[in-house]
């Protein structure tokens, strides 16, 4: 049933309770009960909103940075990850595998504050060694949920 929950909040947070019970042939005071343990339990983090930057705000500036960076010894990556992550620019942060470590993910009102956060700040940070910054031009999919406004055609004739 858990994975039933996350699913279907994945797809919908704002699903009522009884909505839900529906879905999943519980009441809706056993669907509500169970969000609540997935939330204590620290499995549900959190809810997010899904917006269409260009109807939003056209001048807000995405972008994913590559960092290679030096672990640290008894601690590897996680308190440079712990640093990075403290700073309001940054939306996530992730260590990856490849030809970097850490994937940064910000936001900025313009592409000059998100080149000045990389220059002053993580390019500052020690253990950083390089970055690459990659800017994002046009968001299509998001969390599984279309952002430009054409439906697909799930023929897939075009």
């Amino acid at each position: 049933m858990k994975n039933d929950i996350i699913r279907i909040l994945q797809q919908n947070a704002r699903i009522s309770d009884a909505a839900l019970g529906v879905m999943l042939g519980i009441t809706a005071e056993q669907a509500a009960a169970e969000i609540h343990k997935l939330e204590s339990e620290g499995v549900i983090r959190g809810y997010s909103v899904i917006l269409d930057e260009e109807l939003y705000d056209k001048s807000t500036v995405y972008a994913t940075i590559e960092l290679k960076v030096t672990p640290q010894r008894d601690c590897g990556f996680d308190d440079i990850a712990k640093t990075i992550m403290m700073y309001d620019e940054v939306e996530s942060v992730s260590l990856m595998s490849g030809a970097y470590d850490l994937a940064v993910e910000v936001k900025g009102s313009n592409l000059k504050d998100v080149a000045l956060f990389v220059s002053e700040r993580l390019s500052t940070i020690d253990g950083v060694l390089s970055t690459a910054t990659h800017f994002i031009l046009k968001k299509y999919k998001e969390k599984g949920i279309f952002i430009d406004r054409e439906e697909p055609d799930e023929r897939g004739l075009g």
